[in-house]
């Protein structure tokens, strides 16, 4: 027996002198976010989508945001990816007559978003929203047509070529290679009990950070009205009122500050795009000082007359600085019945 205070060594692990973490036993964290950036902007970049047809140029420029958070988890040569990311990739376009030394009609440049790319639906093709800025007209809607029949088929086609690096590893693909242990003749039982235990583990990591106590709400609401009606509402306070029958105070600008339903909810405003995107940080008084959940309003507005308005709220607390464990309830049922609802109501954008 040991002595109090010592522990007896046969049950301790030990650093090893040279750091190795032998045929990857242990769990080994990679951060992947940077190498995801890079590994993207290498796909996506500098893509010719269209180079003359119908007279019609398009090119992607840059990587030019990725936010979220990517890993891979690797024990014993399994390796688990885990990733949820927001991708912006720009591009230019132009339009010209059929003319070949011609000048342009039109030069215009846009965006194609990825709201949402995550382990979760790995199998699944990710949505892509193709964004023209500075132009409404005819060929500003040809330009964004040709992209989504031409370019989102490319963009997808790259996006799956990192999905399917990640699950390889990513970045510790080739660390992978180099410790795998000489011998594949493991036992089927052995496998197994290795393949459980990776589950077990994964599942436990997913319950502590669902522990942490932020969730997520996803809501798709149609209207019967153009996408710039229902963002013009949501950014006018003097609607707010009188759709909410409350005080609310709301700035236009980006960094600007708003207040809705008599202080309630406070925020501010982090990306605007008239009639396209709300993005926001936003919280309720009654939440523990200092945390902010992200809204995201995406405005569509895929046929005349019809707006589709998608909601990604990240970061929303289970539980209020009272203990009350309703808050992702009630903040749904606050966007549907009190926000959506209500403007379909008051302006007679459908039911």
């Amino acid at each position: 027996m040991a002595k109090y205070g010592e522990g007896d060594k046969r049950w301790i692990v030990s650093e090893r002198a040279d750091g190795t973490n032998v045929h990857n036993w242990h769990w080994a964290e990679r951060d992947c976010l940077e190498w995801s950036r890079s590994l993207l902007s290498s796909l996506l970049s500098d893509l010719t989508i269209l180079d003359g047809d119908g007279g019609i140029f398009i090119r992607t420029k840059t990587l030019d945001k990725l936010d979220g958070e990517a890993y891979v988890n690797v024990r014993k040569g399994k390796v688990i990816p885990g990733y949820e990311l927001s991708i912006s990739l720009s591009f230019e376009a132009e339009a010209r007559s059929d003319s070949a030394d011609a000048e342009p009609l039109i030069r215009l440049t846009g965006s194609v978003e990825v709201p949402y790319l995550a382990d979760e639906n790995a199998g699944e093709d990710p949505e892509l929203r193709v964004i023209v800025r500075d132009d409404d007209g005819p060929l500003g809607r040809r330009i964004k047509d040709a992209f989504i029949a031409k370019g989102n088929p490319v963009v997808l086609e790259r996006i799956r070529s990192y999905v399917q690096a990640m699950s390889n590893g990513g970045p510790a693909k080739d660390e992978l290679e180099e410790k795998k242990a000489p011998s594949s003749s493991a036992k089927p039982q052995e496998k197994a009990s290795v393949a459980v235990t990776a589950n077990m583990d994964i599942a436990a990591k997913k319950q502590k950070k669902e522990k942490e106590g932020f969730k997520t709400i996803k809501l798709t609401e149609r209207f019967s009205c153009r996408a710039r009606d229902i963002y013009e509402i949501l950014m006018d306070e003097n609607r707010w009122k009188g759709f909410t029958q409350s005080n609310a105070r709301i700035s236009k600008e980006v960094g600007g500050q708003f207040s809705l339903f008599d202080g309630s909810i406070t925020g501010i405003n982090e990306e605007l795009q008239e009639g396209k995107l709300i993005v926001q940080k936003w919280r309720f008084s009654s939440w523990v000082e200092g945390i902010y959940s992200s809204v995201r309003l995406d405005f569509d507005e895929p046929e005349p007359g019809v707006a589709i308005v998608k909601l990604i709220q990240t970061g929303v607390p289970e539980e209020d600085r009272f203990g009350n464990s309703t808050v992702i309830e009630n903040t749904e049922r606050g966007w549907r019945e009190l926000i959506f609802h209500k403007i379909r109501a008051l302006f007679g954008f459908g039911i």
